[in-house]
């Protein structure tokens, strides 16, 4: 894999497409109607786009296909790991929160990491849409798009599972916890 120019190796290509596909037949729920060979030629129409999914993939997310628009044909990769993706948390909101910490600073931002591995960060909606799909952070939390209105406050929201539903909190952007990381989705 060459992170410059954001295109894996023909080994990590096939390796990666190959857990992809295992993944897939073992998740149809999440897909139906949807055959294999569709998503695969999508895929290898757009390396970049796989360049991403593998670094969903190797920070933990196990990404997997979720269908958003049956109708005009839109599909995600979302994250799918059971709790929040282990290389992604431990990381305050934004580059600015990370800035703005005299002590103590994360390794990193949820908003430059989703940058930088080429996935958007979920909004409120697109979590709930997710929790559609099975049980997520029941332990951890991710961080979710915040709204400018919030953000602009010092503010940043995180979502987690508990008692079988969804909740939205608030904390300072500047905050980051063990247990709280982001998930991600990215359109094919």
């Amino acid at each position: 894999m060459n992170k410059r120019t954001k295109e894996l190796s023909a080994e990590n290509h096939n390796s990666l497409l190959a857990i992809l596909e295992s993944r897939f037949k073992k998740n149809v729920s999440r897909h139906k109607g949807i055959l294999w060979e569709d998503v695969k030629s999508r895929l290898e129409a757009d390396p970049i786009k796989l360049w991403s999914i593998n670094e969903m993939e190797i920070t933990g997310g196990e990404p997997d296909l979720i269908v958003i628009d049956e109708n005009a044909g839109e599909y995600a990769y979302f994250d799918c790991s059971a709790e929040t993706p282990k290389g992604r948390r431990s990381i305050c909101y934004d580059r600015e929160a990370l800035d703005s910490r005299k002590e103590n600073k994360p390794v990193n931002d949820a908003l430059t990491m989703a940058k930088e591995m080429g996935i958007e960060i979920l909004t409120e909606d697109q979590y709930r849409e997710l929790q559609k799909h099975g049980k997520f952070d029941l332990k951890t939390s991710s961080w979710i798009k915040t709204p400018d209105s919030i953000r602009k406050l010092g503010g940043a929201v995180f979502c987690d599972r508990r008692y079988d539903t969804v909740f939205v909190y608030h904390n300072g952007a500047e905050s980051y916890y063990a247990a709280r990381g982001f998930r991600g989705l990215i359109r094919v």
